[in-house]
């Protein structure tokens, strides 16, 4: 089955800039909305930011003027590009994808295994 796989994660100092991406495992046909999500130590899992398939974007308000999501529809690739990090933004980032179809399939709420970004002041 396919699966959504994070990219990019890491350690970076206040202030720096991380791009964080996700794919689909295999080939498929489409992604609707697709999404980024964080969970913090102790802290429930949270809407980073949103992207629709027709490029609409929603964000938390922490992180508005910040992060921007963007899409590659061709390669069913959603970016979060962050800039001006925050010790506050360390969480483990998830990749979401509403519903998704391939051949033969149409799966929904697609959840990659998360990637940690661990920022330090």
């Amino acid at each position: 089955q396919v699966q959504l796989v994070e990219s990019g994660g890491g350690l970076v100092q206040a202030g720096g800039s991380l791009r964080l991406s996700c794919a689909p495992s295999g080939s498929i046909l489409r992604a609707n909305g697709m999404g980024w999500y964080r969970q913090a130590p102790g802290k429930q899992r949270e809407l980073v930011a949103s992207i629709t398939s027709s490029g609409r974007t929603n964000y938390a308000d922490s992180v508005k003027g910040r992060f921007t999501i963007s899409r590659d529809n061709a390669k069913n690739t959603v970016y979060l590009q962050m800039n001006s990090l925050k010790p506050e933004d360390t969480a483990v980032y998830y990749c979401n994808a509403d519903d998704i179809y391939g051949l033969g399939y149409h799966l929904y709420d697609l959840w990659g295994q998360g990637t940690q970004v661990t920022v330090s002041s």
